[in-house]
């Protein structure tokens, strides 16, 4: 046999890898292979498989991951073994800080609760059974917080557009309007009220909700109504704040309510109470307003009027009322992802709203969240974002008036030669600018929706308002669901309560009332 020389096998190459013993095989290898002792060497036909040219199959890609992980997986595990030797010799020693301050403290505590031990059985060892008793414990309570929070979820809701069920009319210009009323007749209406609604209601709102022997006691009639867009009333293409009280009135003469009738003016419906009070001032026969907005961009606002304002709004708010002054296109979306996306939410969610105590108990009650929803579904009966854009650009831009034009003042011709010879022809006397009647303002001083402070600007800019301050109570707490505030506003009103008219007492007919007072311009200013 030859001497083996030049290039080595492979199976040379392996049983060098076993063990080097300084002996060089000749002749056929797999004799000399075989004559190494099992232990010492060994190699399974299965775990080399050599191809047609003797070259070894490349490691897949599969295996390569695999062995990658395991070796990845062996130096986390020694990584974590020796950061467990160091915490053990540096900080777990007797003579560490940390054992230091804590023995003293541990022992005092396990003396305490060495009595716990009797309940454990005899087999078992109290310094491991109390760890996995308290793991277990931990596991449990955090496994009931989690259902509870589950179960208290509420479920999604959807929105139910249901079927058209509104008294309307036609307006002047085509459009019809959508509204309903509560309480008594027009012929035994001692007192009328017209409220129209703010952003994301309706007239389904009114006063909610009042009852109808309230109404039947003092002779109230209370109409409601669709913002044009809302509910069921007609979009109007130009709208503004001077159509929203022309609007108005068409629709208190059209009911047979030709006298001076009250206005109800909660929230940003406040808009269109002030319009009326500008607008119609000779109709009015007085305001109630409950937390009434104002343009919060009103330039006659004191700086820190201003400030007190805005700082108790969230981001997201202040962030619509941005958009609805500058971009109000991009209100679409936002729109579209909250209340026009189908679905219920609740009333801080969707307007993006802070509230106190009262209005965060009230809002949760199954009472609110009922009125609430309904509304909401009347609302967005048309599914369209457009009436809610206007109504939100409306709020923020200039309203072609300022609340200190609605206070009384007298005018009379000036001094000179020409109202000298007005004044002899036409006999022109001095007349009364603004609104005449009273302004009774409600305000919860714990409302963060619309803060006291847009009271004290307006009780600044109309010394004449009458402020009822309400401590305690919030944007809703006061006007929702309260019988007895109910009760205090019209005893406040309109003194005590008398009734309806009686049938058998004379009531000036609508001619004479038409003739009594000029007849109405429903053209645009």
């Amino acid at each position: 046999m030859t001497e083996v020389t030049g290039t080595k096998t492979w199976r040379e190459e392996l049983a060098s890898l076993v063990e080097d013993t300084g002996i060089r095989y000749t002749g056929d290898a797999s004799h000399a292979i075989g004559s190494l002792s099992p232990p010492a060497f060994e190699v399974k036909r299965s775990e080399f498989i050599v191809g047609e040219a003797g070259e070894h199959e490349p490691e897949s890609f599969k295996d390569q991951v695999k062995g990658f992980a395991k070796a990845w997986g062996e130096i986390v595990v020694e990584l974590g073994r020796g950061c467990r030797d160091v915490v053990q010799q540096s900080l777990l020693t007797d003579d560490s800080y940390v054992v230091k301050k804590i023995r003293g403290l541990c022992t005092n505590v396990s003396c305490k609760l060495r009595f716990l031990n009797e309940y454990l059985p005899e087999d078992r060892d109290p310094l491991h059974a109390w760890p996995v008793i308290i793991s277990v414990f931990i596991l449990a309570l955090a496994a009931l917080n989690v259902s509870r929070h589950d179960c208290s979820v509420p479920l999604v809701k959807k929105v139910i557009i249901h079927p058209p069920s509104a008294t309307r009319i036609v307006l002047p210009d085509g459009r019809h309007m959508a509204y309903h009323e509560q309480g008594v007749s027009s012929d035994k209406a001692r007192f009328s009220i017209i409220a129209p609604h703010g952003f994301l209601s309706s007239r389904l709102a009114g006063i909610p909700p009042i009852s109808a022997s309230l109404l039947e006691a003092y002779g109230v009639r209370l109409v409601t109504y669709d913002l044009p867009g809302f509910g069921e009333s007609d979009s109007h293409p130009n709208r503004s704040l001077n159509s929203s009280a022309l609007d108005m009135l068409y629709l208190m003469d059209t009911v047979a309510l030709n006298d001076k009738f009250w206005i109800v003016g909660y929230s940003s419906g406040a808009m269109h109470a002030w319009a009326a009070l500008k607008y119609i001032p000779n109709r009015i026969a007085g305001a109630a307003m409950f937390a009434p907005m104002v343009n919060p961009y009103e330039s006659s606002m004191r700086k820190e009027e201003m400030s007190r304002t805005w700082e108790k709004w969230t981001r997201r708010r202040k962030l619509m009322y941005y958009l609805a002054r500058r971009f109000p296109k991009f209100l679409n979306y936002f729109y579209h992802q909250s209340f026009l996306s189908g679905k219920h939410g609740q009333i801080d969610k969707w307007l993006s709203l802070s509230l106190g105590n009262k209005d965060e108990a009230l809002i949760k009650e199954p009472m609110f969240e009922e009125i609430w929803h309904r509304n909401v579904e009347e609302s967005i009966r048309q599914g369209s974002s457009k009436p809610f854009i206007e109504e939100a650009s409306l709020q923020v831009s200039k309203w072609g008036f300022s609340l200190s034009d609605l206070q009384p003042e007298k005018k009379c011709p000036g001094k000179g030669i020409l109202p000298w010879f007005s004044f002899m022809y036409s006999q022109a006397e001095c007349e009364i600018t603004g609104f005449v009647g009273p302004i009774h303002i409600w305000q919860g001083m714990d409302d963060q929706v619309v803060p006291p402070s847009v009271t004290d600007y307006v009780a600044r800019v109309l010394p004449n308002v009458i402020v009822h301050k309400l401590p305690e109570e919030g944007h809703f707490s006061y006007f929702f669901f309260c019988d007895k505030c109910h009760k205090e506003i019209f005893s406040t009103l309109f003194g005590s309560p008398q009734g309806p008219i009686r049938t058998d007492q004379q009531k000036p007919s609508k001619e004479d009332a038409e003739e009594a007072s000029a007849s109405p311009d429903y053209t645009l200013r």
